[in-house]
């Protein structure tokens, strides 16, 4: 059998669909094509705000995915929308790439050093938010496009700097453009970012040959802290709008999870965090992503952005 893969047409996505389709013909010693699909968030130049964010990515691939044109597309997990879509399944999360964001500027400056007024581009309504929070000096400039692209901006002179995700960079060998690295503690990112989600048809997911490859590849840790964190996205019924980061970690047993939610000018915030030990059971990340989105719209956070839960 020959599993074909679908993928956004991307440089970064074909990127990513290409390192699963290696990783699967060695695990799985499974032959693989990739199968390109262009879109609606690829054609459009729209800001994200505009277009719909996650599922403009995802839609054209889920319905190729069910029409049968591919057995298994490859996502970015935080372009997933967290509402279930009917007759598909999320078959496994492999090893997650580095989740937090980097700075991309001139001259090798960092976040603390850019000069006031300095221009900084991002499309991410949570990273305008975060940039104004804490830098209100900055201009943030809202810009779409690819990773080249974007650094292309900071090369040309347009841009003095422009805020990525560190897992992009990194899958397009462009490392050499980060000048700062923002801790993950201080500065949470988008739920599942750095993460791929490889999705089948549901009717494939119990017994099939699709299914059991793509399950080689998954990674329990991986699967757990994504889990907890796109509930957090999930119980706050965030928009593609909504400036909402969520972050974890796992280590030696232990679940933590952290979010924010952000007045969109970056005047206001609420940070929450929870931890889930499995000494005292079995871990529900669920549970744990539940318990903190309560924490925060206990904390007032339906009032700083458009949020659907509780509000």
């Amino acid at each position: 059998m020959t599993l074909r893969i679908g993928t956004r047409g991307s440089a970064l996505a074909l990127a990513q669909a290409g390192a699963v389709a290696d990783a699967l013909e060695t695990a799985a010693g499974t032959d693989v094509r990739l199968i390109s699909i262009a879109s609606e968030g690829d054609i459009r130049d729209d800001s994200l705000a505009v277009i719909g964010g996650r599922g403009v990515f995802a839609g054209t691939l889920r319905r190729a995915l069910l029409a049968g044109d591919c057995d298994l597309v490859v996502h970015s997990l935080k372009d997933l929308p967290t509402a279930p879509a009917d007759g598909l399944a999320l078959a496994s999360v492999p090893v997650r790439a580095d989740a937090r964001d980097v700075l991309c500027a001139r001259d090798g400056l960092t976040l603390d050093r850019l000069p006031s007024g300095a221009r900084v581009g991002t499309g991410s309504p949570r990273r305008i938010a975060q940039l104004l929070a804490a830098r209100p000096d900055l201009e943030v400039v809202d810009i779409r496009g690819n990773v080249d692209t974007r650094l292309r901006f900071v090369s040309e002179g347009r841009l003095d700097a422009v805020l990525l995700a560190a897992a992009g960079v990194k899958r397009l060998g462009r490392a050499d453009a980060v000048t700062d690295t923002l801790d993950l503690r201080s500065w949470p990112t988008a739920p599942g970012q750095g993460a791929l989600a490889l999705e089948v048809r549901a009717a494939d997911l119990a017994n099939s040959e699709v299914a059991r490859a793509a399950r080689v590849l998954a990674d329990p840790g991986a699967e757990l802290t994504v889990a907890a964190e796109r509930e957090v996205l999930r119980g706050l019924e965030a928009g593609c709008t909504a400036p909402v980061a969520a972050s974890s970690s796992f280590s030696q047993g232990v679940l933590a999870v952290w979010a924010a939610v952000y007045r969109p000018d970056g005047t206001a915030s609420v940070q929450r965090q929870v931890e889930q030990s499995a000494a005292a059971g079995d871990l529900d990340p669920l549970a744990a992503g539940r318990r903190l989105v309560d924490e925060l719209l206990d904390a007032g956070a339906a009032e700083l952005a458009p949020l659907g839960g509780r509000a």
